[in-house]
C-alpha cells in the first residue's frame, strides 16, 4: 500500500499540503502543476510554486514532495525537470490530466491524450535528462472524449521510461462527475508492467477497499477526499472507519487560518478558509453550521473572533455549534 496526496490546482497549495501531510499516512505529495511553456524557469519561480524545495523537498512533517510539470515542449519540460530535481524534488511527475479549457487550448494537460505520441515525446525527453535513479511518473485520465486511446496512452507513457502511472478514473469530458470508473483501471493495470496508482472518488476507508477490489492495485492517490477528511490516509492504514471527531478538526482550522496570514492578502485569506470549510461540510455537520456563519463574510476581523470559539464548540454537539 502506497498513499499519495494529489496535486489539486487552486486547492492543495503549500499551506494545505503542510497541514494534511502533518496528519500522517502519506508516502509523498505531488505539487500543484508548474506550467512550462518554452523556457527554463529561474529558481525563484520554482521556489515560489513549490516552497518545499527550500527545505530539502519535504513538507514540515517530512513528507517528500514530487514537483509536477505541465507542458508539451519536450526540451523545456526536460530542462525544468532537471532543475527541480537539482533543487530537491522527489522525482518528477508529468501532468497529462488537467481538464482546464485554458490549459487544453495551449496544448497542455488532458488534450495531449488525443495523441499518444505527444506523451511519449515529453516523457522520453524528461527521462533522458535525469539520472536513472530519479523517478519519473505521470498522471493521466482515461481519455479526452472517450476511452478509445486509454491503453495506447498508458503504453506510450511506460515505453517512454516512466516508472509509475497514476490514473484519474474519468475522461476529460466527464470532469469530476461521479462515478469514477475504477473498472477501467483494472484494464490498464493488466496492460502495463509499471506500478499503477488509482485516483478518483476515494473519500473513505470503505471507498479505498472497493477501489482496490475493482482496480486490483493497493496504491492510491487521495484528492478531494483528503481535503474533506484530513486524517483519511492514516485511517486507511489503520483500517479505521469511524469519522474523525470535530474536536480534532477544529484546531486544524484555527491553525490554517493563522498560517494563511503569513503569505496571503486579507481577501485571499478569507477565500481560502471558506473554500476549505466548504469541503469539510460535505463530511462534518459542524462544518455545515460554520459554513453558514462565514460564507458571506468578507472581514478578517470577524473570522478572527469566530474561529477561536471552535475549540469550545468542538466539545459539544451541532446544537452547540449553532452558537456560532
Amino acid at each position: 500500500m502506497r498513499i499519495v496526496l494529489a496535486p489539486m490546482e487552486g486547492l492543495a497549495d503549500a499551506h494545505l499540503r503542510r497541514l494534511i501531510t502533518a496528519q500522517g499516512g502519506y508516502d509523498w505529495v505531488v505539487s500543484e502543476f508548474v506550467r512550462v511553456v518554452d523556457r527554463l524557469y529561474p529558481d525563484r519561480v520554482l521556489y515560489g510554486d513549490c516552497p518545499e524545495l527550500a527545505q530539502g523537498g519535504r513538507t514540515d512533517s517530512g513528507t517528500p514532495l514530487r514537483v509536477q510539470l505541465l507542458g508539451s515542449d519536450p526540451a523545456a519540460m526536460a530542462a525544468n525537470a532537471l532543475r527541480v530535481v537539482e533543487l530537491g524534488s522527489y522525482g518528477v511527475d508529468i501532468n497529462f490530466g488537467c481538464p482546464s479549457k485554458t490549459v487544453n487550448r495551449r496544448a497542455g494537460g488532458a488534450v495531449m491524450l488525443k495523441e499518444p505520441e505527444s506523451l511519449y515525446r515529453v516523457v522520453s525527453a524528461i527521462r533522458a535528462a535525469l539520472p536513472k535513479s530519479v523517478m519519473v511518473s505521470a498522471k493521466m485520465r482515461l481519455g479526452f472524449d472517450d476511452t478509445s486511446l486509454m491503453l495506447d496512452n498508458a503504453a506510450a507513457i511506460e515505453s517512454a521510461g516512466a516508472g509509475e502511472l497514476t490514473v484519474h478514473a474519468r475522461t476529460r469530458m466527464q470532469g469530476y462527475a461521479p462515478p469514477a470508473h475504477w473498472e477501467e483501471l483494472g484494464r490498464i493495470r493488466q496492460h502495463i508492467n509499471i506500478p499503477l496508482i488509482a485516483n478518483g472518488d476515494i473519500c473513505s476507508v470503505e471507498d479505498y477497499h472497493r477501489c482496490v477490489a475493482i482496480s486490483g492495485t493497493p496504491d492510491v492517490m487521495l484528492g478531494r477526499g483528503a481535503v474533506r477528511l484530513p486524517f483519511l490516509a492514516s485511517q486507511i492504514r489503520a483500517n479505521q472507519t469511524q469519522t474523525t471527531p470535530w474536536v480534532q478538526l477544529a484546531p486544524l482550522l484555527v491553525h490554517f487560518w493563522q498560517e494563511l496570514s503569513t503569505t496571503l492578502s486579507s481577501k485571499d485569506r478569507v477565500g481560502r478558509i471558506k473554500q476549505w470549510v466548504n469541503y469539510l461540510r460535505q463530511a462534518h455537520p459542524e462544518a455545515e453550521v460554520l459554513w453558514h456563519s462565514i460564507r458571506l463574510e468578507k472581514c478578517t476581523q470577524t473570522i478572527d473572533g469566530l474561529l477561536p470559539r471552535l475549540e469550545s464548540v468542538a466539545q459539544g454537539s451541532c446544537a452547540t455549534a449553532k452558537q456560532l
